[in-house]
This record gives C-alpha cells, sequence and structure tokens, in this order.
C-alpha cells in the first residue's frame, strides 16, 4: 500500500512550508445536555469574506457526550514504515489519509468518527466506537485523547470498565476500521491515573501524564483531594516496542495535576515539556522538561507562572479562602520547529509566550490576556463584551504563525471557577516568530451566538497543526 496524503510530512521543516490552514475544526457541547453536541468549522483564510466565523456544523445525533480532546486518524507518523503497523491483520483496499476525525465524548464514553473529505465544511459522522466497545475490548471509559501513531490509534482514556476507577490508560484503534483493538499496555506496573499520551519514536519511549480518576474529575475539582495532594504528580515513561512500564518519575506530591505533553517534533531530540496545572504550596503553576541523561530519563521544572493576588469580593467560592487567582495551566503547545512554547494560564486569562530555543532556559517573549476569573479583559473585536473563561486549548498552525485559542476547560471546572459561566469564544493571536511576541487578531474572534449556544473545547487545524503530528525523520 502507498501512502499518497500530501498532508503527511517527512519532516517538521516540510510540515512547517507546507500550505496553510483554510477551516479549524472545534469541538462544541452543551453542558447542560439538552442540546445536541458538535463539531464547528471556523473559516481561518484571511482573504475569505467569512474569516473568523463559523461556516459549517457538523451535529451529532446525541447529546451530554461533552466533546473534548480529539485527532485525526492518520498523519505523518504514516512515513514510519510501510504498511499501518504491526496492530493490523487485515489487507489495506485504499491509501491512509488524514480524513477522519475521531470525537471522543469524556462523559458519555463513546467517541464518534467523522469524514471531512466529501465536504470538509460539513464533516460526516460514518461510525460510533461505543462505550461498550471500549470497556468491552479495551477495558477502558471515559477517553480523552487521540493521537494517531505508527500503528494505530493511541485514545487515551482516565477510567477503567463497567464504573472502575482504573487503572486509566491507552485503547488502541484500528487505522481503518476504527474497531478497537484492545488496550495498548501489556503492563500498567504502578501507573493508575492517566490523561495525555505521546512518545518520541526513534527511542522506543511513550509517555504519559496524570489527571485523576472519573469521580475525582466529573464534578469538578475536590478541594479535600487537592490539599491532601491525592491527583497525579508523575510522569510515566513506557517502552513502545514492549509495551510495558520501565520508568516512572514523581515531580512532587505538591505539584497536582500533571497534563499536556509536547515532545519535540524533531525525531532525533529526546525532550519534551509538560505542564502542572497547580502547586498546593503556593498556587503556582509550572511547566516541566522531560530529557535524556544518560540511559534514563530525567526532569525538571524550567517554567514557574506566580498565583495573582485578588480582592476576595472578586473571587469566586472556590479561590475566596486563598485570596488570589491561581494560574490554572491547562494546556501548553510547542511550536512545529520547537522554538516556541504557548502555556495558557485559565484562571488569570494569559496567554505566555516562551522562547526554548534553549530548552532548558526558556525566556518569556510575549504574553496577551483575555478573559480571566478577575481581569475579563475584553477582546479588541468585542471592547464592549467582558469575556468568561481565558484561553484554555492552545493550538499552533504548522508554520508556527497563528495561535488559536478556545475557552472552555470541563463543563463542572468551568462552573466552579467562573461561576456566571464561561460563555463561549475562539480567538486567533498573531505571533513573531523571528523575535517573539503575540498580538490577537481584531478580525477573528467568533463568541456567543456564533456556536449557538454551546461551550467550545479544542480544535484541530485542516492539513495538520502543532499537536497533531510525529514525525519519523529530522529536518
Amino acid at each position: 500500500m502507498s501512502v499518497t496524503d500530501p498532508t503527511f510530512y517527512r519532516t517538521p521543516a516540510a510540515a512547517v512550508a507546507a500550505d496553510p490552514e483554510h477551516l479549524a475544526y472545534v469541538a462544541a457541547f452543551d453542558p447542560a445536555g439538552t442540546q445536541h453536541d458538535a463539531l464547528a468549522v471556523v473559516d481561518c483564510d484571511p482573504d475569505a469574506p467569512t474569516y473568523g466565523t463559523v461556516v459549517g456544523w457538523a451535529e451529532l445525533p446525541t447529546a451530554g457526550n461533552e466533546l473534548h480532546h480529539f485527532g485525526w486518524n492518520a498523519c505523518s507518523s504514516a512515513l514510519c514504515h510501510a504498511g499501518h503497523g504491526d496492530h493490523h491483520a487485515h489487507e489495506h483496499t485504499a491509501p491512509l489519509e488524514r480524513r477522519y476525525l475521531l470525537v471522543p465524548g469524556i462523559r458519555s464514553s463513546d467517541t464518534y468518527v467523522l469524514d471531512t473529505k466529501p465536504d470538509p465544511r460539513a464533516p460526516a459522522l460514518t461510525r460510533t466506537i461505543g462505550a461498550a466497545e471500549l470497556a468491552g475490548k479495551a477495558g477502558y471509559s471515559r477517553p480523552h485523547t487521540v493521537h494517531c501513531g505508527p500503528g494505530g490509534i493511541f485514545m487515551s482514556a482516565l477510567g477503567g470498565a463497567n464504573g472502575n476507577d482504573g487503572p486509566g490508560g491507552v485503547a488502541l484503534i484500528d487505522h481503518d476500521t476504527f474497531e478497537v483493538i484492545g488496550p495498548w499496555e501489556v503492563d500498567h506496573g504502578e501507573q493508575f491515573f492517566a490523561y495525555d499520551v505521546w512518545w518520541h519514536l526513534q527511542y522506543d519511549t511513550v509517555i504519559t501524564s496524570e489527571w485523576g480518576s472519573p469521580p475525582m474529575i466529573e464534578d469538578g475539582l475536590r478541594p479535600d483531594d487537592l490539599l491532601g495532594r491525592r491527583y497525579g504528580h508523575h510522569l510515566n515513561f513506557w517502552s513502545m516496542s514492549d509495551r510495558k512500564l520501565t520508568q516512572r518519575i514523581d515531580l512532587g506530591d505538591q505539584h497536582q495535576m500533571v497534563l499536556e505533553l509536547r515532545p519535540a517534533h524533531d525525531p532525533t531530540k529526546p525532550y519534551g515539556f509538560a505542564g502542572v496545572v497547580i502547586s498546593v504550596e503556593d498556587l503556582s503553576a509550572s511547566v516541566w522538561l522531560w530529557h535524556r541523561d544518560d540511559d534514563r530519563w530525567a526532569v525538571e521544572k524550567v517554567i514557574t507562572i506566580p498565583a495573582e493576588p485578588a480582592d476576595v469580593d472578586d473571587l469566586p467560592p472556590a479561590l475566596k479562602p486563598f485570596g488570589a487567582v491561581p494560574p490554572l495551566v491547562s494546556d501548553i503547545d510547542l511550536s512545529v520547529d520547537d522554538r516556541w512554547l504557548y502555556v495558557s494560564c485559565w484562571g488569570t486569562g494569559e496567554l505566555k509566550q516562551f522562547d526554548v530555543a534553549d530548552p532548558h532556559r526558556p525566556r518569556e517573549t510575549g504574553s496577551v490576556r483575555v478573559g480571566g476569573i478577575v481581569g475579563r479583559v475584553p477582546h479588541p473585536a468585542a471592547p464592549d463584551l467582558a469575556p468568561r473563561g481565558g484561553p484554555q486549548m492552545v493550538e499552533i498552525s504548522r508554520d508556527g504563525r497563528r495561535v488559536y485559542a478556545t475557552n472552555s476547560l470541563y463543563a463542572a471546572w468551568d462552573d466552579q471557577f467562573y461561576p456566571d459561566g464561561v460563555g463561549a469564544w475562539m480567538a486567533k493571536f498573531d505571533a513573531d516568530t523571528d523575535a517573539g511576541g503575540l498580538a490577537p487578531d481584531a478580525r477573528f474572534f467568533p463568541h456567543g451566538d456564533d456556536f449557538r449556544g454551546l461551550r467550545v473545547h479544542q480544535t484541530r487545524l485542516q492539513g495538520g497543526d502543532a499537536s497533531s503530528d510525529s514525525y519519523c525523520f529530522a529536518s
């Protein structure tokens, strides 16, 4: 079988040089579970008259899924070898394409497969991977993150089957049939909590991070669990070939909730960044670097973002005892050229840009604010609107010049930290990829009724983006 999709890029440099995205796909959901969830399609072509507006809408037949992270069925890692990988037993009758989006519902445990090829502005539902199939074949529930890999689709899951708290882990999905193959892990070892999954292909290494079990998450942040230091605080390193845990690093139980993983895109570089939501010692957030140290992995904190003092009267009940707004770093994203790291501070409403040319010594080079628990900083496109929520999920164009952000974290957590609601908005920021810097695009701010009353979470870009692909060859 030959791989022909032009959006499979041999190197990070090839991805950077390819044509820019014209569309963005955005997960939209109704936290009340009354309206059907959907995938919104937003125009990203600055020359189009509909630039910055919702131009497509794929409504699902169900409600209450809480669509969360999603991803492509196939991407550049398909170029790592001939065929699709060792996990497939059937023959392939058609070329592999970046065509289908797998969109999990973290509440329902159902995953929806949408075809973007016939009409990219109207993705069509072609299959549903039901909760029973995920539980029966892989032993998991609460699917969270989807990444296309060289041997199958990896889908992390927060919970175990049949109402079990866990262990959470990774399910492997067939590239072509979208059937659940089974659990990826052969042996979990001491790992129990799950969240993100990524890898270093040339180093035979998979990395996973930790949030918490479904009961610790689904009804909001549990203060007793936070102050009791019971959320996840480890990075887990696995053998990709043996599918077994090989090393587990504790960041310290004061560092609660190790979430997004962003490995270097250059496959020869064995390092990456992980974001930590909060420290129970001072409410700060942090970013950590993992890297090779001889034949082992090592981890060090490279960025600390402090909490900001605030008037108690301006704080939601959950934060009044502390008299401060924590940054609540809920997402990080690394540009395809591995030069720029973006850090979303959902609590303070800030999006930070760091130069990480030296990954051990990040240097802050840009900052912009929209929303925030206290600030409610307006966007230039709507100067009279006091937006709620803050930059949360972040996505970067392949050339690094455009950064997109949406504002909802997770419904129950939204309501704790923004009791009057987060509404819905999506913003685009223009990035200076020479000297650094970040500025909002006044022409791009779909919000409110543009999303038909639904909240918005993750974004994927047509043709790939900074957090979609792993590459097989160095630039």
